[in-house]
């Protein structure tokens, strides 16, 4: 019964299009064995990837990127470790045995003071200089630590405000169009004009006398009236060019098929935005927002080096490269060691916001 409906299964139906291998002759000698291309086609074409994932793969395969993440991941770590091991603060004046150590007044790297010497020989234990210090006794290392955190929190949270800002402005004028677009682009054009640095200088001098009262006390307190208003100008002037650009790609992207059938829906402009528009540009987003971080670190630093950043005794990098200035023959190296992590921070930034462009960007292609 059972060899019965076996054979009843293999019967071919009379209209079938099945083609009946048992009446042809097959050797090896009749196919073609595949190439090496049309094989890593195959696993091309077999192998299921995301946008990001692929993405990600050509980043990593570009070796400067990778570099440059290297280079990021270690000075996070330094700056994140190094609070932790080194028993000195930003702020504080060199001391033996509770006493300030005047001796211990621009070391050189890995230098002891005279009194830290008499303590060693008295068999106490000293932590090594690792840059030294400054004219008011304090570790040099440490001090470039903490400058490194202030520029590196000034640009990230400058760039997160920039994105906000411009991401909001730029979709509602590219989704609108017509009269309000035209409206909202002319008033990009009159911020354009304002000069940064002008209205830096003239919110510092007005924000000093009103908001200096309301930080004692508070966290700010150690950033100064200067770091809040250039916080402001980014809020005000710096995010027009991410305005600009998520403007032009929304217009090219807001008439095409599948953002016609969500309108077709019914689906509101709010959602057609959030759900179908930003995530098609949200590479270009990525992109700007990488190459605007070195930008804001670069204007800190700038701006602390002129005496318009943070105030003592917190460090940034500019502030520090400004104090070294006047001691700059005698010790050229309190310069470097500033000059060098804004160096590698702005270009390492750089670099990655190029890989980042190269990797997800689709209309660039090798």
């Amino acid at each position: 019964m059972a060899e019965q409906m076996e054979k009843n299964s293999l019967k071919k139906n009379v209209l079938s299009a099945q083609i009946d291998l048992s009446k042809f002759n097959f050797d090896e000698s009749s196919f073609e064995k595949a190439t090496e291309e049309e094989k890593r086609q195959q696993d091309v074409m077999s192998e299921s990837t995301t946008f990001f994932k692929d993405g990600m793969k050509k980043l990593m395969r570009n070796p400067l990127a990778v570099a440059s993440i290297i280079v990021l991941v270690l000075i996070l770590g330094v700056i994140i470790v190094a609070p932790h091991v080194v028993p000195y603060s930003y702020s504080q004046i060199i001391s033996v045995n509770g006493k300030r150590d005047k001796t211990a007044k621009n070391l050189k790297p890995f230098e002891y003071s005279e009194n830290e010497l008499k303590y060693m020989e008295e068999g106490g234990k000293v932590f090594p200089h690792i840059m030294g210090t400054d004219s008011q006794c304090r570790d040099y290392f440490i001090r470039v630590v903490y400058g490194t955190r202030v520029s590196l929190s000034v640009g990230l949270f400058a760039s997160i405000l920039v994105l906000i800002i411009g991401l909001l402005y730029g979709s509602i004028s590219g989704y609108l169009g017509g009269k309000v677009d035209l409206i909202m682009m002319r008033v990009v054009d009159i911020i354009y004009s304002l000069p940064d640095m002008l209205v830096i200088i003239l919110l510092s001098v007005v924000l000093n006398e009103t908001l200096k009262p309301l930080l004692e006390g508070t966290i700010l307190q150690k950033l100064g009236v200067n770091m809040i208003s250039l916080f402001i100008v980014y809020g005000l002037l710096y995010w027009v060019g991410m305005a600009r650009l998520v403007r032009g790609q929304i217009l090219t992207i807001k008439n095409n098929e599948y953002v016609l059938a969500a309108k077709a829906t019914g689906a509101k402009g709010g959602r057609i935005i959030m759900k179908h528009i930003i995530p098609n540009c949200i590479s270009v987003i990525i992109i700007s927002t990488a190459l605007q971080i070195p930008s804001a670190i670069f204007t800190e630093s700038y701006l602390s080096f002129i005496g318009l950043g943070v105030q003592a005794p917190m460090p940034s990098l500019g502030s520090l490269a400004n104090t070294a200035r006047e001691g700059l023959q005698s010790y050229p190296y309190k310069l470097i060691f500033p000059a060098v992590v804004i160096c590698l921070i702005v270009l390492s930034l750089n670099l990655l916001g190029d890989g980042l462009r190269d990797a997800f960007d689709p209309k660039l292609k090798k």
